[in-house]
Protein backbone atom coordinates (compact mmCIF):
# COMPACT_ATOMS: atom_id res chain seq x y z
CA UNK A 1 0.00 0.00 0.00
CA UNK A 2 1.40 3.64 -0.85
CA UNK A 3 2.56 5.57 2.33
CA UNK A 4 0.49 8.50 0.85
CA UNK A 5 -2.72 6.45 1.65
CA UNK A 6 -1.70 5.11 5.18
CA UNK A 7 -1.51 8.35 6.29
CA UNK A 8 -4.95 9.31 4.59
CA UNK A 9 -6.74 6.52 6.26
CA UNK A 10 -5.24 6.60 9.92
CA UNK A 11 -6.15 10.42 9.68
CA UNK A 12 -9.94 9.87 8.67
CA UNK A 13 -9.51 6.83 11.47
CA UNK A 14 -8.67 9.16 14.44
CA UNK A 15 -11.08 12.12 12.67
CA UNK A 16 -14.47 9.35 13.50
CA UNK A 17 -13.50 8.38 16.43
CA UNK A 18 -13.11 11.63 17.78
CA UNK A 19 -16.42 13.26 16.10
CA UNK A 20 -18.13 10.65 17.90
CA UNK A 21 -16.47 11.02 21.11
CA UNK A 22 -17.45 14.48 21.21
CA UNK A 23 -21.13 13.79 20.04
CA UNK A 24 -21.46 11.29 23.09
CA UNK A 25 -19.91 13.84 24.99
CA UNK A 26 -22.52 16.68 24.36
CA UNK A 27 -25.59 14.27 24.39
CA UNK A 28 -25.04 13.24 27.93
CA UNK A 29 -24.75 16.70 29.31
CA UNK A 30 -28.21 17.36 28.02
CA UNK A 31 -30.86 17.42 30.45
CA UNK A 32 -33.24 14.41 30.17
CA UNK A 33 -36.88 15.26 29.33
CA UNK A 34 -38.78 15.42 32.86
CA UNK A 35 -42.25 13.33 32.17
CA UNK A 36 -45.64 15.45 33.05
CA UNK A 37 -46.17 15.54 36.44
CA UNK A 38 -50.11 14.95 38.07
CA UNK A 39 -52.15 17.96 37.85
CA UNK A 40 -52.91 19.09 41.34
CA UNK A 41 -56.33 20.68 41.47
CA UNK A 42 -56.57 22.86 44.52
CA UNK A 43 -59.29 22.32 47.30
CA UNK A 44 -60.98 25.83 46.13
CA UNK A 45 -61.50 24.32 42.63
CA UNK A 46 -63.51 20.83 43.82
CA UNK A 47 -66.71 21.26 45.81
CA UNK A 48 -68.48 17.62 47.01
CA UNK A 49 -70.93 15.87 45.24
CA UNK A 50 -73.37 13.08 45.90
CA UNK A 51 -72.66 9.58 44.41
CA UNK A 52 -73.96 5.95 44.99
CA UNK A 53 -71.17 3.96 47.35
CA UNK A 54 -72.58 0.72 45.94
CA UNK A 55 -74.42 -0.70 43.21
CA UNK A 56 -78.22 -0.04 43.70
CA UNK A 57 -81.03 -1.79 41.62
CA UNK A 58 -83.79 -0.53 40.26
CA UNK A 59 -86.37 0.26 43.60
CA UNK A 60 -83.60 -0.45 45.79
CA UNK A 61 -83.90 2.12 49.08
CA UNK A 62 -81.35 4.74 49.37
CA UNK A 63 -81.03 4.58 53.02
CA UNK A 64 -78.06 3.13 55.24
CA UNK A 65 -74.42 3.54 53.86
CA UNK A 66 -75.35 3.48 50.15
CA UNK A 67 -74.27 7.29 49.58
CA UNK A 68 -71.29 9.19 49.80
CA UNK A 69 -69.45 12.60 49.27
CA UNK A 70 -66.96 12.69 46.53
CA UNK A 71 -64.75 15.63 45.26
CA UNK A 72 -65.93 16.65 41.69
CA UNK A 73 -64.03 20.21 39.96
CA UNK A 74 -66.03 23.15 40.06
CA UNK A 75 -66.60 23.90 36.20
CA UNK A 76 -68.26 20.15 35.69
CA UNK A 77 -71.39 21.01 37.95
CA UNK A 78 -74.52 20.65 36.21
CA UNK A 79 -77.95 21.63 38.36
CA UNK A 80 -78.71 18.02 38.06
CA UNK A 81 -76.36 17.22 40.56
CA UNK A 82 -76.21 17.28 43.96
CA UNK A 83 -73.98 19.24 46.06
CA UNK A 84 -72.98 19.38 49.59
CA UNK A 85 -73.30 23.03 49.55
CA UNK A 86 -77.00 23.29 47.98
CA UNK A 87 -77.64 20.21 50.37
CA UNK A 88 -75.44 20.00 53.15
CA UNK A 89 -78.14 16.87 55.05
CA UNK A 90 -78.38 15.30 51.77
CA UNK A 91 -77.50 11.58 53.56
CA UNK A 92 -80.31 12.00 55.98
CA UNK A 93 -82.74 13.51 53.10
CA UNK A 94 -82.23 10.68 51.01
CA UNK A 95 -82.84 7.99 53.58
CA UNK A 96 -86.12 7.29 52.13
CA UNK A 97 -85.62 7.79 48.64
CA UNK A 98 -85.23 4.91 46.16
CA UNK A 99 -83.62 4.10 42.61
CA UNK A 100 -86.04 5.02 39.83
CA UNK A 101 -83.25 3.11 37.52
CA UNK A 102 -80.03 1.17 38.16
CA UNK A 103 -77.06 2.87 39.76
CA UNK A 104 -73.79 1.78 39.53
CA UNK A 105 -70.91 2.17 42.56
CA UNK A 106 -69.82 5.70 41.92
CA UNK A 107 -72.25 7.18 39.91
CA UNK A 108 -73.28 10.47 40.22
CA UNK A 109 -76.51 10.36 42.07
CA UNK A 110 -79.16 12.90 39.96
CA UNK A 111 -82.88 13.49 40.10
CA UNK A 112 -83.86 11.56 37.27
CA UNK A 113 -82.74 8.50 38.82
CA UNK A 114 -84.20 8.44 42.18
CA UNK A 115 -87.58 9.30 43.47
CA UNK A 116 -88.28 10.81 46.73
CA UNK A 117 -91.70 9.82 48.58
CA UNK A 118 -94.43 12.32 47.75
CA UNK A 119 -93.10 12.27 44.32
CA UNK A 120 -95.60 10.81 41.55
CA UNK A 121 -93.76 7.99 40.81
CA UNK A 122 -92.73 6.23 44.16
CA UNK A 123 -95.13 4.48 44.91
CA UNK A 124 -94.58 2.11 42.19
CA UNK A 125 -90.44 2.00 43.15
CA UNK A 126 -91.48 1.03 46.13
CA UNK A 127 -93.73 -2.10 45.47
CA UNK A 128 -92.30 -5.41 44.98
CA UNK A 129 -91.69 -7.19 41.92
CA UNK A 130 -94.91 -9.19 41.99
CA UNK A 131 -97.21 -7.07 44.37
CA UNK A 132 -100.19 -4.56 43.51
CA UNK A 133 -101.10 -1.54 45.69
CA UNK A 134 -105.23 -1.37 46.02
CA UNK A 135 -106.89 1.36 47.67
CA UNK A 136 -109.57 0.57 50.10
CA UNK A 137 -112.03 2.61 52.16
CA UNK A 138 -112.07 2.97 55.24
CA UNK A 139 -113.14 5.34 58.52
CA UNK A 140 -111.89 6.07 61.86
CA UNK A 141 -114.10 2.40 63.20
CA UNK A 142 -112.69 0.27 60.48
CA UNK A 143 -108.80 1.85 60.93
CA UNK A 144 -108.14 1.46 65.02
CA UNK A 145 -109.27 4.88 65.68
CA UNK A 146 -106.72 6.11 63.24
CA UNK A 147 -104.09 4.35 64.60
CA UNK A 148 -103.52 2.32 61.39
CA UNK A 149 -100.58 4.22 60.07
CA UNK A 150 -98.25 3.35 57.11
CA UNK A 151 -95.56 0.69 57.13
CA UNK A 152 -97.95 -1.06 59.97
CA UNK A 153 -99.15 -4.79 59.00
CA UNK A 154 -102.86 -5.61 59.85
CA UNK A 155 -105.22 -8.13 58.64
CA UNK A 156 -108.34 -7.21 56.90
CA UNK A 157 -112.19 -8.34 58.11
CA UNK A 158 -115.01 -7.92 55.90
CA UNK A 159 -118.24 -7.59 57.97
CA UNK A 160 -121.94 -6.95 56.54
CA UNK A 161 -125.71 -7.81 57.29
CA UNK A 162 -127.35 -10.85 55.32
CA UNK A 163 -130.63 -12.11 54.88
CA UNK A 164 -131.15 -15.40 56.36
CA UNK A 165 -133.37 -17.09 54.11
CA UNK A 166 -134.92 -19.34 56.17
CA UNK A 167 -136.09 -16.80 58.88
CA UNK A 168 -135.93 -13.89 57.23
CA UNK A 169 -133.92 -11.53 59.57
CA UNK A 170 -130.74 -9.76 59.03
CA UNK A 171 -128.07 -11.79 60.19
CA UNK A 172 -124.44 -10.09 60.90
CA UNK A 173 -121.84 -11.72 59.56
CA UNK A 174 -117.74 -10.94 59.56
CA UNK A 175 -114.83 -13.29 58.96
CA UNK A 176 -110.77 -12.33 58.19
CA UNK A 177 -109.88 -11.95 54.50
CA UNK A 178 -106.51 -11.49 54.74
CA UNK A 179 -103.36 -11.62 57.32
CA UNK A 180 -100.40 -9.82 57.62
CA UNK A 181 -101.03 -7.27 54.95
CA UNK A 182 -98.73 -4.08 54.42
CA UNK A 183 -100.09 -0.52 54.52
CA UNK A 184 -98.40 1.42 51.80
CA UNK A 185 -100.34 5.04 52.72
CA UNK A 186 -102.80 6.07 54.06
CA UNK A 187 -104.72 9.20 52.74
CA UNK A 188 -102.25 9.92 50.05
CA UNK A 189 -99.62 9.82 52.97
CA UNK A 190 -96.89 7.45 52.88
CA UNK A 191 -95.16 8.73 56.35
CA UNK A 192 -96.34 8.63 59.67
CA UNK A 193 -94.36 10.84 60.49
CA UNK A 194 -93.22 12.26 64.32
CA UNK A 195 -96.83 13.13 65.38
CA UNK A 196 -99.81 10.50 65.02
CA UNK A 197 -102.24 13.53 64.68
CA UNK A 198 -100.29 14.47 61.17
CA UNK A 199 -102.11 11.86 59.25
CA UNK A 200 -106.27 12.91 59.99
CA UNK A 201 -109.03 10.10 60.20
CA UNK A 202 -108.35 7.79 56.87
CA UNK A 203 -110.69 7.91 54.55
CA UNK A 204 -108.44 5.35 52.14
CA UNK A 205 -105.83 2.78 53.18
CA UNK A 206 -103.84 1.72 50.36
CA UNK A 207 -102.26 -2.14 51.06
CA UNK A 208 -100.10 -4.26 49.56
CA UNK A 209 -101.51 -7.47 47.55
CA UNK A 210 -100.50 -9.78 45.11
CA UNK A 211 -102.80 -10.14 41.86
CA UNK A 212 -105.12 -13.02 43.15
CA UNK A 213 -105.30 -10.82 46.97
CA UNK A 214 -106.06 -7.67 44.81
CA UNK A 215 -108.62 -9.25 42.71
CA UNK A 216 -110.76 -10.78 45.90
CA UNK A 217 -110.46 -7.66 47.96
CA UNK A 218 -111.71 -5.17 45.13
CA UNK A 219 -115.13 -7.78 44.40
CA UNK A 220 -115.67 -7.47 48.31
CA UNK A 221 -115.51 -3.96 48.84
CA UNK A 222 -119.34 -3.53 47.43
CA UNK A 223 -120.84 -6.26 49.48
CA UNK A 224 -119.64 -5.03 53.26
CA UNK A 225 -117.13 -2.96 55.12
CA UNK A 226 -114.05 -3.97 55.37
CA UNK A 227 -111.89 -3.09 58.71
CA UNK A 228 -108.17 -2.94 59.11
CA UNK A 229 -106.94 -4.89 62.56
CA UNK A 230 -103.55 -3.87 63.82
CA UNK A 231 -101.04 -6.41 64.04
CA UNK A 232 -98.77 -6.65 67.24
CA UNK A 233 -95.26 -5.30 66.01
CA UNK A 234 -94.03 -8.40 66.88
CA UNK A 235 -96.16 -10.44 64.42
CA UNK A 236 -95.83 -8.64 61.57
CA UNK A 237 -93.48 -9.14 58.35
CA UNK A 238 -90.57 -11.41 58.75
CA UNK A 239 -90.32 -10.91 62.70
CA UNK A 240 -93.88 -13.20 62.93
CA UNK A 241 -94.12 -15.30 59.86
CA UNK A 242 -92.25 -17.25 57.73
CA UNK A 243 -92.82 -15.32 55.35
CA UNK A 244 -93.18 -11.47 54.86
CA UNK A 245 -96.41 -11.66 52.47
CA UNK A 246 -99.60 -11.19 53.03
CA UNK A 247 -101.62 -14.45 53.50
CA UNK A 248 -105.60 -14.99 52.22
CA UNK A 249 -107.79 -16.97 54.31
CA UNK A 250 -108.76 -20.10 53.30
CA UNK A 251 -112.23 -19.43 53.16
CA UNK A 252 -112.16 -16.76 50.49
CA UNK A 253 -109.81 -19.61 48.20
CA UNK A 254 -111.56 -20.30 44.82
CA UNK A 255 -111.94 -23.79 43.78
CA UNK A 256 -109.03 -21.97 40.77
CA UNK A 257 -106.82 -22.09 43.48
CA UNK A 258 -107.64 -24.67 45.84
CA UNK A 259 -109.44 -27.99 45.71
CA UNK A 260 -112.92 -28.13 48.05
CA UNK A 261 -116.78 -27.49 47.33
CA UNK A 262 -117.74 -24.09 46.83
CA UNK A 263 -120.37 -23.16 49.92
CA UNK A 264 -122.52 -20.01 50.01
CA UNK A 265 -124.54 -19.51 52.98
CA UNK A 266 -126.05 -16.13 53.48
CA UNK A 267 -124.47 -14.55 50.57
CA UNK A 268 -121.23 -15.73 51.36
CA UNK A 269 -119.06 -17.64 49.05
CA UNK A 270 -116.41 -19.92 50.95
CA UNK A 271 -114.60 -23.08 49.69
CA UNK A 272 -114.53 -26.25 51.95
CA UNK A 273 -111.54 -28.33 51.49
CA UNK A 274 -112.06 -32.13 50.36
CA UNK A 275 -111.32 -34.38 53.59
Amino acid sequence: MNRTRLILLTVALVTAFVAAYLSTVILSRQPAPQAPGPVVIQNNDTVDVLVAAKDLAQGEQLGGFSLEWRSWPKNGITPQMITKESMPDALDQMQQARAKLPIVAGELIVSAKIVRPGDRSFMSAILPQGMRAVAVPIGETTSVSGFVLPNDRVDVLLARQLTDPASGEKVSYSETVLNNVKVLAINQSMSAGDDQAAIPAGRTAVLELDPLQTEIVTGLISSGTLTLVLRSLAEGGSEGMADDRPTISDSFLTPRNASGTLVIRYGVERTVPSR
